[in-house]
């Protein structure tokens, strides 16, 4: 399986990929992206099969992501927040727009691979 994890913190891609390994996922296509834009343009030239992504950053946010996937009919790919956006107006508006979790920051390995349980 690939993933893609896109967030603008290197930082924080480097703390969801060792929760990745940590949750056992270790084994599995993991590349990142910096923000929604130069993960559309990477997913235009070869998809993920899950997409692990925050909510707010710069040149194009995650739900705008998930948002122009939607319009290029994204088969088979699945989509999930992870972010500091946690309200039931982000969470509502993700589920919305077709994201098959939203999982707040602060994370563990447990709650990732809960979340992924389903997805992944």
């Amino acid at each position: 399986m690939k993933i893609m994890v896109v967030d603008d913190s290197r930082a924080m891609r480097g703390i969801i990929l060792r929760t990745l390994r940590h949750a056992g996922f270790g084994n599995h296509d993991i590349v990142e992206a910096s923000n929604g834009a130069e993960a559309l343009r990477m997913i235009e030239t070869g998809p993920p099969d899950l997409v692990l992504c925050d909510w707010n950053m710069p040149e194009m946010s995650g739900i705008d992501l998930l948002r122009a996937l939607n319009q290029k009919g994204r088969k088979g790919m699945k989509f999930g927040f992870v972010t500091s956006e946690g309200t039931p107006d982000i969470e509502k508006l993700a589920n919305e727009n077709g994201a098959a979790f939203l999982l707040t920051k602060p994370f563990t390995a447990d709650t990732l691979k809960t979340a992924l349980a389903g997805v992944a």
